[in-house]
């Protein structure tokens, strides 16, 4: 047995345990291009074709910090024209997708055509601007992450085909493979983060890779939009995981690794 088929096999084996043998050979097509990613354009094409063998035209990641003004993290095939809009206006606050997604943990299916007299304005205008790049109805996962984060992978189309319906009969297909999507895409991120043997958190990478350009505590606290005192906390953090007794030392070991 081939590495890459151990590493596969018990992964295949928990997802035919819970969504049956319907969809074998597309899950086992999937799951061989996540093991093979090293880089997220590779994961967001495992996930395009894998949905598009479905028969969902395009599927769409956002990742977001709780209680934080950064920009959301967001993987689509999703027309580029709607989601540059989409992060420029931060419109993840208003979208009635989203909402939904953090106010419950199952997955459900959304549509211009299920829009209320309840859904808000903005909402509305989102979902009827979003119609017009092809992006009509969908089926959404939230995912249950870490404390402060919140993902969120959904499934669109540009109209409710029979195929699309009998695709998201079989939610529990596409539940698993935003799991496994979602998995693999914190595991990149965690080695992307990686400085010698250590995995750092996303606040010590980035106060670390500002000292190693030369910022100080306080251009740092500026650029980030933290406190001085909070970019302190994690320099000190990031020395003590990384074993040195000062932050010109971490900042070294830092930069070494880059």
């Amino acid at each position: 047995m081939t590495s890459k088929s151990r590493g596969r096999a018990p992964l295949f084996q928990e997802c035919r345990a819970r969504v049956g043998r319907g969809h074998d050979r597309i899950l086992v097509a999937f799951i061989d291009e996540l093991l093979d990613s090293r880089s997220q354009g590779s994961l967001s094409e495992a996930m395009s074709r894998a949905s598009q063998a479905l028969g969902l035209n395009a599927f769409s990641y956002l990742n977001i910090v709780r209680r934080s003004k950064a920009e959301p993290q967001l993987i689509s095939t999703y027309p580029e024209a709607w989601t540059s809009r989409y992060l420029r206006e931060r419109f993840e606050k208003y979208d009635p997708v989203i909402i939904r997604a953090k106010q419950c943990s199952a997955p459900f299916e959304w549509g211009v055509d299920k829009l209320t007299t309840t859904t808000p304005r903005k909402g509305r205008e989102i979902f009827e601007e979003a119609a017009h790049h092809g992006i009509r109805c969908g089926f959404s996962i939230p995912i249950s992450t870490a404390a402060g984060l919140f993902a969120a992978v959904s499934f669109a189309t540009d109209e409710r085909k029979s195929s699309f319906q009998a695709c998201i009969k079989h939610g529990t297909v596409l539940q698993f493979m935003s799991v496994l999507f979602h998995r693999q895409i914190r595991s990149l991120a965690a080695r992307e983060r990686q400085v010698g043997d250590t995995i750092l958190s996303l606040r010590e990478f980035e106060c670390l890779d500002w000292a190693s350009r030369g910022k100080s505590a306080w251009e740092i606290s500026c650029i980030l939009k933290i406190s001085r005192a909070t970019v302190a906390f994690h320099l000190e953090n990031a020395k003590r995981k990384l074993g040195v007794k000062s932050i010109t030392q971490a900042v070294a070991r830092f930069a070494s690794s880059r």
